[in-house]
This record gives structure tokens, C-alpha cells and sequence, in this order.
């Protein structure tokens, strides 16, 4: 059998993250092969996260695998937030399409989800810490938002420089 071939992860600011993903419509052969593929290229890139909106399939799915051992890999196919507690934390957060650049956002510390498992199953997923954390960011991708968005707007305007010069930069070498 052949690996799953990785897929190019959008780079921000590419407006193609800013859509907003519409649910999943059958859990098929095409989604099935869409997850392993998100998958491969989350692990490739070294990611604890993925949404399909970062691969540019604007459909609500997000692969995760926060685990020491990176072989625990989690599907939420079409999530939803059924309760977020109170209680926030201001953590360090990274993403893969926005490379290189870390801050701070605060999150929700623990968070109720319904989803959608890779077989689409109904689950009910109850999370706290990093992985509340990580649920959140990739579920703001499923709604267009990439995490510099709650950074200042002079801060997000340095990352949006920053970056589009890395890619000039990459696309001259």
C-alpha cells in the first residue's frame, strides 16, 4: 500500500483560511482518504493539530494527535462546542500556517465537543488542557480564524510582514 500523499498547508495570509467550512455531508471513501492524508501531513510537519480549511478543503474536519507518542490520532468530523468553561488561560500557541510565530491567546481551559468520529459515530468528547486548547484553535480555523487574529493589530501586521517576505524570499531560492 502506498503512504498517503502529504497536502500543501496554506500559509497565512492567504485569504483561502479566512472561509468558512461547511459540514461534512457523508463520512465516505473520499473523507476516509482525506483524514489519513491530514493526518500524514500533520505528523510530516510535526503538528499536534490540523483542519481541512489549512489544507484547502473547506469542509468542517480537524485530525489532532496531542500525545507524547503521536499515535493517538483524534477525528472531529462537523464538531460543535456544547459548553466552554468559564475558567480562561492565556497559553502559547503556534500553527502550521503560521510558521515560526508563537503567542499568546487565551482559551477556555476545558471544553465540551460533538463530533463526528472517522467512522461517523456520534462522539461526545470531553477535553481539558492542551487538548481543550488545540480543539479550540482548529475549530477557529473551521470558522476562517487563524489565532494571530486575537493578537494586536500592530502585532498581526509584523507577522503578516514577517511572513510574506519569508515567501518571497522561498519562492526566489
Amino acid at each position: 500500500m502506498n503512504p498517503p500523499l502529504l497536502l500543501p498547508i496554506l500559509s497565512y495570509p492567504d485569504p483561502r483560511l479566512h472561509k468558512v467550512a461547511k459540514p461534512v455531508q457523508a463520512v465516505d471513501e473520499r473523507i476516509h482518504a482525506l483524514i489519513e492524508r491530514m493526518l500524514a501531513t500533520m505528523y510530516d510537519a510535526n503538528g499536534i493539530g490540523l483542519a481541512a480549511t489549512q489544507v484547502d478543503v473547506h469542509e468542517r474536519l480537524i485530525v489532532i494527535d496531542v500525545s507524547e507518542t503521536r499515535d493517538q490520532p483524534m477525528v472531529l468530523i462537523n464538531p460543535e462546542i456544547e459548553w466552554a468553561s468559564p475558567e480562561k488561560r492565556k497559553g502559547e500557541e503556534g500553527c502550521l500556517s503560521v510558521p515560526g510565530i508563537y503567542d499568546g491567546v487565551e482559551r477556555s481551559l476545558a471544553v465540551r465537543v460533538r463530533a463526528l468520529d472517522g467512522q461517523g459515530v456520534e462522539r461526545t468528547i470531553e477535553a481539558e488542557g492542551m487538548l481543550a486548547v488545540c480543539i479550540q484553535h482548529e475549530m477557529d480555523h473551521l470558522m476562517g480564524k487563524v489565532f494571530v487574529e486575537y493578537l494586536s493589530p500592530l502585532k498581526r501586521d509584523r507577522i503578516k510582514s514577517k511572513l510574506v517576505k519569508a515567501q518571497r524570499e522561498a519562492q526566489r531560492a
